[in-house]
């Protein structure tokens, strides 16, 4: 019986002996085989050894010694490593990695909010790159001169005309070089044009010289040309007429217009514009849009969800209440310094009249020769008035223009949004009207109010599509506004710093030739 009994313990101890041979040689399997196949060993003998032994987690664990075993062996790998290459579980370490960048990009749509700051940064950054290629790396050149102001006509009925010349290698000209003629009216003209189509799209127009009803009743009735307050004030609006048009010649996109092209080329007058007076029809719809404008904005407000429009429209309000004070500041040191210039005028007339009243021979010449070069200095206190003005009072005074004009194109986007959400709207309205039409089983009406909700959802559609559109082009605008407004001042206060250090040079040695005749009086 005890020899009966004994087996059984016998095959105990040969399962255990085979369990464990079979954890075993999961072990040294991999080492025979390394040679050839590192990896599908291992699986092939953890699917055979252990096929219904899966719940007992040591074999699971002794499982994944096994292939730990496997990595030990990298380091003959030296030959394995072309069989490993064709055998290449790696792509199927990839495909995950694949679709994970898929996942996340079909879960991106919803969250609009984390969407829009990353295209917000490359858009900025792309559209400096565009502004540096379009303006500094522009292979197209247009340089326009506006001179010879003269008066045509007598009497009220009398106008000012200009000539403008332009040099030009832009292909779609017709000539490299040409020059026409045209009346003040017709610059107004120009604008409104180019106005009326560009603004809307949010591209930003510059503005014309504003017209002044006191500084053409003073041409009109003045017998001369120029000479006086009159010649300044013509002076003035002309080099504002030429800044005018070197601006928009800037932009890539108005210098392409056919009405500013035929501005520049068309030798013949251009027809009279009759919207540009100030008490015409057309300027008295302009005086109603633009209160129709302020109510709009004070009646709805747009809730700005993107936060580059909203640091850009704070940034030009603090913009255009500095460069506003600023303007005021130069007007008055352009006063302060003429009325130094004719007080120096002043002064040297009272010192010629005492040297000639003066009887020592020495004194008299002193003070004679002081005389002299106060009426010098008078002249470079007035050139530099005249710099302190068209160099950079002048371009103060376009900038806080051009500002007004990106106000009206962020106020534009604003119509465009309340368009679109009107459309919403709309649309939701057509769709509970449908719904209703359903409930009452008003199956006649049924169509014509689907009709209606596939018309406004196109509408709507449309209003997003303009809005986003708009949105974009006012990114790059706004770009190239300020490149070309730190270009401008840049070289601004440059310049007018070069005169203020001639014009002190020159006075210096005005003085250092007047100081041995001061010396000289014994």
């Amino acid at each position: 019986m005890a020899d009966d009994r004994e087996p059984p313990p016998l095959d105990d101890e040969d399962v255990n002996d085979q369990d464990n041979d079979d954890l075993f040689t999961t072990a040294p399997e991999p080492k025979e085989d390394t040679g050839i196949k590192p990896e599908v060993p291992t699986e092939d003998s953890t699917d055979l050894s252990q096929p219904e032994a899966e719940l007992d987690e040591p074999e699971d664990l002794f499982s994944g010694g096994g292939t730990e075993v496997s990595l030990e062996d990298t380091a003959g790998e030296s030959h394995d490593t072309p069989e490993v290459n064709n055998v290449e579980p790696t792509p199927q370490k990839q495909e995950p990695k694949v679709d994970k960048p898929v996942v996340a990009a079909s879960e991106t749509p919803p969250a609009t909010s984390a969407e829009s700051k990353p295209s917000a940064s490359s858009g900025a950054s792309k559209t400096k790159e565009e502004v540096e290629e379009e303006e500094s790396g522009d292979q197209y050149s247009t340089e326009i001169t506006v001179s010879n102001p003269h008066k045509k006509g007598e009497g009220m009925n009398s106008y000012m005309v200009y000539q403008v010349n332009t040099k030009t290698s832009i292909p779609v000209f017709k000539k490299p070089e040409f020059s026409v003629t045209r009346r003040f009216s017709d610059f107004l003209g120009l604008h409104d044009k180019l106005a009326e189509k560009h603004i809307h799209a949010g591209r930003i127009v510059p503005p014309a010289p504003e017209k002044s009803v006191i500084g053409m009743t003073k041409i009109k009735m003045s017998k001369e040309e120029s000479g006086g307050s009159s010649g300044d004030f013509v002076e003035k609006r002309r080099a504002a007429l030429e800044r005018y048009l070197n601006r928009t010649a800037a932009h890539s996109v108005l210098r392409m217009d056919p009405d500013f092209r035929e501005f520049l080329e068309l030798d013949s007058d251009l027809p009279k514009a009759t919207s540009t007076s100030a008490l015409s029809g057309a300027g008295v719809m302009r005086l109603f849009s633009k209160m129709g404008d302020a109510v709009g904005k004070m009646t709805f407000k747009m809730d700005e969800t993107d936060e580059w429009f909203e640091d850009k429209q704070q940034q030009i309000e603090n913009l255009d209440i500095q460069l506003r004070k600023l303007h005021v500041s130069l007007e008055s040191l352009c006063v302060h310094r003429k009325e130094l210039g004719f007080s120096t005028a002043a002064f040297a007339k009272s010192a010629a009249m005492l040297a000639n009243a003066e009887e020592h021979t020495a004194l008299s010449r002193a003070i004679s020769q002081l005389a002299e070069i106060e009426e010098k200095i008078e002249q470079l206190h007035l050139d530099q008035a005249d710099t302190d003005y068209f160099v950079f009072t002048e371009l103060v005074k376009d900038y806080v223009a051009l500002i007004g004009t990106v106000k009206l194109v962020f106020q534009q986007r604003v119509k465009v949004f309340k368009m679109w959400k009107e459309a919403e709207a709309m649309l939701n309205k057509k769709r509970e009207a449908k719904a209703k039409l359903e409930i009452a089983h008003k199956t006649d009406k049924v169509p014509h109010a689907q009709e209606e909700i596939t018309e406004w959802e196109g509408k709507v559609e449309k209003g997003q599509e303009e809005f986003e559109k708009i949105s974009r082009t006012i990114r790059k605008e706004v770009a190239r506004f300020d490149s070309k407004r730190v270009r401008d001042f840049k070289l601004t206060i440059i310049n007018y710093l070069e005169s203020l250090m001639n014009n002190q040079q020159q006075l210096v040695k005005y003085w250092e030739t007047f100081l041995p005749e001061a010396k000289a009086i014994a």
